[in-house]
């Protein structure tokens, strides 16, 4: 019996000793957890715009840590641009290719070219076209090429090659092109206005003081086939 009563008591002892470990890894542990929270508090503090009204009474009595850096995002708004002066530029169409030539007044008349840039903004230049009627194409475009035309009445289809267009209105060829490239909506009818199409080498804009288009494609020249 007194073995008995020996043993009983040391794995009592030992079974305390144990209880009392999970105890000190279980504080620990909470510890760690609440530190943990209240980082991820702070964290969540230092964005207050960013916290809904509902769940703002969970980060009360909790310090701020830095600036509030969530409202800095820079967003160019219209108005920043409706009274800028926009810069005028000026390209022969003499021996271009239509497609290549059509792409880079595209890319100026939208603005894609500057480093704030943003779709919804108009904030592109105005491009001037010169001897709009000496611009080319490749292969059998000439004779395979179609613009179509509908005068709103039944059986008022109307279809022209790219020769009989060039002859009859030779601007409205580098129109067509160029305005394919532009948005669709109200914002690409108002960056349509920005393109000046002319035959001959003359033109009413000299007051602008038009630039020369810069253009980086190697190819936009016609190569004779």
């Amino acid at each position: 019996m007194a073995a008995m009563a020996t043993q009983c008591v040391a794995a009592a002892s030992l079974a305390s000793s144990f209880s009392g470990q999970r105890n000190v890894f279980s504080m620990k542990k909470n510890v760690v957890v609440q530190s943990t929270q209240r980082c991820r508090l702070t964290v969540r503090a230092s964005q207050g715009s960013y916290i809904p009204s509902e769940h703002k009474f969970l980060y009360e009595g909790v310090e701020k840590m830095g600036p509030d850096v969530w409202n800095t995002t820079y967003y160019p708004k219209a108005a920043d641009h409706v009274n800028l002066e926009k810069t005028w530029y000026i390209v022969d169409a003499a021996e271009k290719r239509l497609g290549r030539l059509a792409s880079a007044i595209a890319v100026h008349i939208r603005g894609k070219n500057l480093a704030e840039f943003t779709p919804s903004v108009d904030m592109g230049a105005y491009v001037i076209v010169v001897n709009a009627e000496k611009v080319g194409v490749t292969g059998k475009k000439r004779a395979q090429k179609l613009y179509r035309r509908h005068s709103g009445r039944p059986g008022g289809m109307k279809v022209e090659t790219f020769n009989d267009l060039q002859k009859r209105v030779p601007e409205r060829i580098v129109e067509h092109a160029v305005r394919g490239m532009l948005p669709k909506g109200r914002l690409g009818r108002r960056l349509f206005t920005h393109l000046k199409v002319y035959t001959g080498a003359e033109h009413p804009h000299v007051a602008q003081k038009p630039l020369p288009l810069p253009i980086t494609d190697r190819k936009i020249d016609l190569v004779s086939t």
